[in-house]
C-alpha cells in the first residue's frame, strides 16, 4: 500500500521524531481513510498525543512524512495545516466561558479567524444557518443563547467539538473527548462522533474500551512509538501482545 493512493484523508510514513535521543515516536506508518473514525489507545507514554501534536503541527518531525489529502504537511506551520482542513481538540476545554454559545460557535467560523477578521466580522445569514446546524449536530441548539461557563462539563466538550466543526475540517483530532464525562454524557458522545465522522476523517485518543467498541471503525494501538497492532476491536482485543502491554494490567 502506498500513499500514492489519493484515497487517504491522511497518510503518514516512517514517521520519527526524538526528544533528546529518545524516540517519542518511531517509524510510525498510519494510513486513515476519508470518513474514518479511528481510535488510537495504548498505556501511558505510548506516544499517542505525541503523534497527534506531530499531524497538527504543533511539534516537528525528527524524519518522515505525514500527507493530508496527499499534500506532504510535514514543513509546514500549525495555522497553515488549520486552513488545509485538519481540527484539534485538546485534553481541556478552551472555550470563551462568558460568551454565549452562540457567540463561541459564531466567532469560530473561518473569515473570523484574526482578530482584525473577527472585529470586522459580520454575522450573515450563512454564519447563522451554519452556527444552528452545528448547534444541532452537538445537541446545543436549546442552548444557544447560554453563557457558555454554565454549561455543563460534557456541553463544554460538545461545545468546542462544535467550535471545530464550524470551520468544517476534512480531519477531526480529539485527545480523551470523555473524560469527566457522566454515563449519558458519554453515551450522546458516542452518537455524536459517529454522526460527525459521516463527511471527515475523525481520529480519537480514548482509554475507556466500552467506549472504543462504540464508536471505533478501526483501532490502532501504540506502545514505546511505535504500532503495537491494528484492526477491528475484536480483532485488537484478542492479540496476545495487546492483553500482555496494555489490556492486560
Amino acid at each position: 500500500m502506498s500513499a500514492t493512493n489519493t484515497d487517504f484523508a491522511l497518510a503518514i510514513e516512517d514517521l520519527t521524531v526524538s526528544f533528546d535521543g529518545f524516540k517519542a515516536i518511531d517509524n510510525l506508518t498510519l494510513y486513515i481513510d476519508k470518513n474514518e473514525l479511528r481510535v488510537v489507545i495504548g498505556p501511558n507514554g505510548a506516544g499517542k498525543t505525541t503523534l497527534l501534536d506531530l499531524i497538527c503541527g504543533k511539534t516537528r518531525a525528527t524524519g518522515g512524512s505525514i500527507k493530508f489529502k496527499n499534500q506532504e504537511v510535514t514543513k509546514i506551520a500549525e495555522y497553515q495545516r488549520v486552513r488545509l482542513g485538519m481540527g484539534r481538540k485538546f485534553q481541556t476545554p478552551s472555550i470563551y466561558e462568558n460568551l454565549s454559545v452562540f457567540k463561541n460557535l459564531e466567532v469560530s467560523y473561518p473569515s473570523g479567524r484574526s482578530v482584525l477578521g473577527a472585529l470586522a466580522f459580520k454575522c450573515t445569514d450563512d454564519v447563522r444557518q451554519r452556527v444552528q446546524e452545528v448547534a444541532q449536530d452537538i445537541g446545543l441548539a436549546d442552548k444557544l443563547q447560554l453563557e457558555a461557563g454554565l454549561l455543563s462539563h460534557g456541553q463544554k466538550q460538545w461545545l468546542e467539538i462544535g467550535m471545530l466543526l464550524m470551520q468544517d475540517p476534512e480531519l477531526l483530532m480529539l485527545d480523551e473527548p470523555i473524560a469527566g464525562m457522566s454515563a449519558s454524557e458519554r453515551d450522546q458522545t458516542a452518537d455524536l462522533l459517529n454522526r460527525i465522522c459521516k463527511n471527515r476523517a475523525v481520529i480519537v485518543i480514548e482509554h475507556d474500551m466500552d467506549f472504543v467498541k462504540r464508536i471505533a471503525h478501526k483501532v490502532t494501538v501504540m506502545h514505546q512509538g511505535k504500532i503495537l497492532a491494528e484492526g477491528s476491536m475484536e480483532k485488537v482485543q484478542s492479540d496476545p501482545q495487546v492483553i500482555d502491554v496494555y489490556l492486560g494490567h
